[in-house]
């Protein structure tokens, strides 16, 4: 930007709190990338294009900017599987909520496979403080699926539990679904994955 006076003029400078989401987009960028080891302040900063101090404005070390960042993807993903939950669980079978559900859930995976990485791939050589803020994200999942399912299969025996371990059940197959999906290590599509998850389970659901 230059001036009347032909001398370069700097760029309005920008405070921590308007830098930050831009870090975290760079952060995004390099752990999808690169996974935690590779996320480093330096790393995060030459993606974002400015000095390691900046980053460091933002965010004190690199386990504050991860929970930053799964903080942030996490509401992204709270409100797609909110959306994918059943509105009647009364209404339908437990595989059709299964199915449709999946199917919400598995299009959104294939649409934002960063976000999906960052919370499903984050612990893996993590610190603790990030290992535990991802294992908190799968239990929301989890137990989201329990409350589906108590309302989905209100005559089940014994439902303290029976429930939990059908909602891990799910909860796990889900998690290997998407993890196929932000890999690219599967040729099918969402809702052809989310068909298989629901005839697996099905047999299960009736016998419960």
């Amino acid at each position: 930007m230059v001036g009347d006076g032909g001398k370069r003029r700097r760029a309005p400078h920008l405070g921590p709190e308007r830098r930050r989401p831009l870090i975290l987009d760079a952060a995004l960028e390099v752990f999808a990338a690169k996974g935690y080891a590779g996320t480093t302040m330096q790393a995060v900063a030459d993606a974002a294009g400015v000095t390691k101090p900046v980053v460091y404005d933002c965010f004190p070390n690199r386990d504050e900017l991860l929970l930053a960042l799964l903080a942030r993807e996490e509401q992204h993903l709270v409100i797609t599987i909110v959306g994918a939950l059943p509105a009647d669980p009364s209404a339908g079978t437990p595989e059709e909520h299964v199915r449709d559900g999946l199917t919400a859930v598995l299009t959104a995976v294939a649409k934002q496979p960063q976000s999906w990485r960052i919370v499903f791939g984050a612990q893996y050589g993590a610190a603790p403080v990030v290992e535990d803020r991802v294992r908190a994200a799968r239990a929301f999942l989890v137990e989201s699926l329990r409350l589906t399912l108590m309302k989905s299969l209100p005559d089940v025996s014994d439902p303290d539990a029976q429930l939990p371990v059908l909602a891990e059940l799910l909860a796990a197959m889900t998690e290997r679904c998407a993890r196929l999906l932000v890999n690219d290590a599967t040729d099918r599509t969402p809702a052809e994955l989310a068909w298989t998850v629901s005839r697996v389970v099905a047999g299960g659901f009736r016998n419960v």
